[in-house]
Parts: structure tokens; C-alpha cells; sequence
């Protein structure tokens, strides 16, 4: 796994994916509680946006160089084959 000491700049690109999962997390679970009229589908892409940062978070922690192609991109937002939940 890449280190914030060994690899800053792939550390910088993981934990900006961690915290944007994070305010989206809060942003959800905020208009959730605050809009009675919130639907599923809203939740669905909502839900959808936060898994993308993780997968890219899961699937990028081995990755080292920080050019992300569009292919690449959509690659690493797949939800992992290599991790099960718990």
C-alpha cells in the first residue's frame, strides 16, 4: 500500500478521495434528515457518488503515479473484486 512518507503525491490523491467520500457521506445523510420529500432516486446517484470515492480509494492504494486517464478513472470508481464486506 502507498505511504504519505514513500508516495505523497498518490497519499494526497487517496485522501482527497476519503474526504470528498466523507462530505458527500455528511452532505447525504444531512438532506436526508432535513428534506422529507428526498427520494430514492436522488439517494441512488448520491449513494452512487460516495461509492465511486471509495472504490477509487480501494482500487488506487497500490497505484503509484498520479496521471489518471478517463479510461483509468472509470476503472478505478468499479466497485472492488477484491474485498468483501463485513
Amino acid at each position: 500500500m502507498i505511504s504519505q512518507k514513500d508516495n505523497p503525491a498518490e497519499w494526497a490523491l487517496l485522501m482527497y478521495e476519503l474526504d470528498d467520500a466523507k462530505e458527500a457521506l455528511e452532505t447525504l445523510m444531512r438532506e436526508m434528515t432535513e428534506d422529507p420529500e428526498y427520494e430514492e432516486a436522488n439517494f441512488r446517484v448520491d449513494l452512487g457518488h460516495i461509492y465511486s470515492h471509495l472504490n477509487r480509494a480501494w482500487n488506487s492504494k497500490d497505484r503509484l503515479g498520479t496521471e489518471w486517464t478517463q479510461e483509468k478513472h472509470e476503472e478505478l470508481s468499479r466497485f472492488p473484486k477484491d474485498i468483501e464486506p463485513t
